[in-house]
């Protein structure tokens, strides 16, 4: 692994927090508009289903903008990238918060979208290169807590402000948190040189390595079944388990307490053993997504599953930290591509547990999406293990 030269870190906690504050507002920013769905669509004058193309615009952008932007930014010091990046999701919410139709409002998501996979990933970077190799994934999930909170307490606070004063208020908030964000980054990550030896060649080089695409084949497959639950998890419990819609806030802290643990629980594993924490993590995810399908019946045991499938969070910080294993020299476009892969997951979950409701399942039957799919990431990880294994065999000394 290679990781360019860094200044010392003399307040690494205040570098940790700036960075998560970054997560912070990028996860708020991404899933406040689920709550606001309704005031989108009545200020915009569209129909509410229409204002999920918003919501794929953004995904769309976190997509093409981690590799694009890893590539074209090969060179730039990771502090100014890092600044740089939070400028122009700023620019991308408050400019949402001022659409003047439901096109630009499109457009402006997809803007906002950019930044995203290439911030988690060199924010990553950054993290993990100022501690002990032995702490590298404790370093990502500390950064990545920002997001996870987002779910817990950023996007639900935005929802509530939103729905009281207008969604403009919230995607302007957004925007202001990524200008704190910049100027915090500024202030407490420190300054390290542009690596000259980078290139948009040598980033674009982690698209054809091996152990790099099995990781992110896991990212994109084996991290869809916490999407596939969380996605329907609101009428699965109202019209499987017979929950109150008023308990509806609860389902969410629930899930977000349980993706903080699972961030926080994961990144110590990998830490501690990487390439055991990553199958034993994909495991976990199998069983208390498939149980799901059973204790999606009762409200108690319903909302304790959906604690415990919040917990597959703790596949962020164990495949980030395999990504730098693996990236070699492409360090910055793997691990943007992680969260790219992320957001892929996330619409094959969604998708294929819409489709399985749809064919007249039970609402629950999203646990045993959710299942199958951690169970094709074991496979994927097995099948990426055993290839390693083969050519590492193939280039010992005397084989021809």
């Amino acid at each position: 692994m290679t990781q360019a030269a860094i200044a010392p870190v003399t307040r690494p906690r205040l570098a940790e927090f700036a960075l998560a504050l970054g997560g912070f507002g990028i996860g708020t920013g991404e899933f406040v508009i689920m709550g606001l769905v309704s005031r989108v669509a009545n200020d915009l004058q569209v129909p509410v289903p229409d204002v999920g193309y918003a919501i794929s615009s953004y995904a769309l952008g976190v997509v093409v903008g981690a590799p694009l932007i890893s590539a074209l930014a090969a060179r730039l010091p990771r502090r100014a990238l890092l600044i740089a990046l939070m400028l122009v999701f700023a620019i991308g919410n408050i400019a949402s918060a001022f659409a003047p139709g439901f096109g630009a409002f499109v457009l402006l998501r997809f803007l906002a979208g950019l930044p995203h996979g290439a911030y988690f990933g060199v924010a990553a970077l950054v993290a993990a290169a100022a501690v002990p190799i032995d702490e590298r994934a404790r370093a990502v999930s500390r950064v990545m807590l920002g997001l996870t909170t987002a779910i817990l307490v950023g996007a639900p606070l935005g929802t509530w402000a939103g729905n009281l004063l207008g969604w403009q208020v919230a995607f302007a908030g957004v925007g202001g948190i990524a200008l704190l964000t910049a100027l915090l980054i500024r202030l407490w990550v420190p300054a390290s040189p542009a690596d000259p030896q980078a290139s948009p060649k040598r980033e674009l080089g982690a698209l054809v390595k091996q152990r790099v695409l099995f990781t992110l084949g896991i990212a994109g497959i084996g991290f869809g079944g916490m999407f596939a639950v969380f996605s329907y998890v609101m009428p699965t419990l109202t019209e499987q388990a017979g929950m109150n819609e008023s308990l509806g806030p609860l389902v969410l802290v629930v899930f977000g307490v349980g993706t903080i643990l699972g961030n926080l629980v994961g990144a110590r594993a990998a830490d501690r053993n990487l390439m055991r924490a990553i199958p034993g993590i994909l495991l976990w995810c199998l069983v208390v997504q498939g149980l799901f399908y059973v204790a999606a019946n009762s409200v108690a045991w319903g909302l304790l599953f959906v604690g415990l499938v919040g917990t597959s969070m703790a596949l962020g910080p164990t495949l980030q930290t395999r990504l730098m294993d693996v990236a070699e020299d492409a360090q910055t476009m793997a691990a943007s591509l992680n969260h790219a892969a992320f957001n892929g997951a996330n619409a094959l979950g969604a998708w294929l547990a819409g489709v399985t409701v749809k064919q007249g399942f039970a609402w629950s039957s999203t646990g045993l999406v959710g299942a199958s799919l951690a169970a094709a990431g074991l496979v994927i990880f097995a099948l990426g293990l055993w290839a390693e294994r083969r050519a590492a065999g193939n280039a010992s000394p005397g084989r021809t």
